[in-house]
């Protein structure tokens, strides 16, 4: 299992994510994405929709029907409903057991000082488990550049 930690200092998630989320679906990945509220799932839903004009991300909601054939599903619990590979933990949300994962993504607001700890705490927890992390930083350019 792979799990990367990217801390965003240049950008909020909602800018960020759809890239990571599309560079997902060219490589044939089921992905889900958690967060920590069913509202933050809607809001992340319409702007999924709507992010920019020219782009499509195939996804749904947990709570939609066919939630299980949704290439991108939103969630905010524990479930991997759509057998994805790839889960982005997104605002802080406290993930589940992440052994059904190829890759897990930990994404946090650098400006945000609860999910920096959280991230923290996240990082110490899965390192003690003797897990392989890395940690991404956003450069000045919004790119992403391996720390750790």
């Amino acid at each position: 299992m792979e799990i990367l930690f990217y801390h965003l200092t240049e950008s909020k998630v909602d800018d960020a994510l759809p890239a990571l989320l599309e560079r997902s679906i060219e490589r044939n990945w089921r992905v889900t994405v958690q967060t920590t509220t069913q509202e933050r799932c809607e809001a992340l839903d319409t702007h999924l929709w709507t992010f920019r004009p020219d782009s499509f991300l195939p996804h749904g909601m947990d709570k939609d029907p066919h939630a299980d054939r949704q290439p991108i599903l939103l969630t905010s619990g524990a479930a991997n409903q759509n057998k994805s590979g790839v889960r982005f933990v997104i605002d802080g949300a406290e993930p589940p057991e992440l052994q059904d994962y190829d890759r897990v993504v930990f994404m946090f607001d650098g400006h945000d000082d609860d999910q920096v700890q959280s991230a923290r705490s996240q990082w110490k927890r899965l390192k003690g488990q003797g897990h392989t992390l890395s940690y991404w930083q956003q450069n000045h350019d919004g790119r992403w550049e391996k720390k750790a």
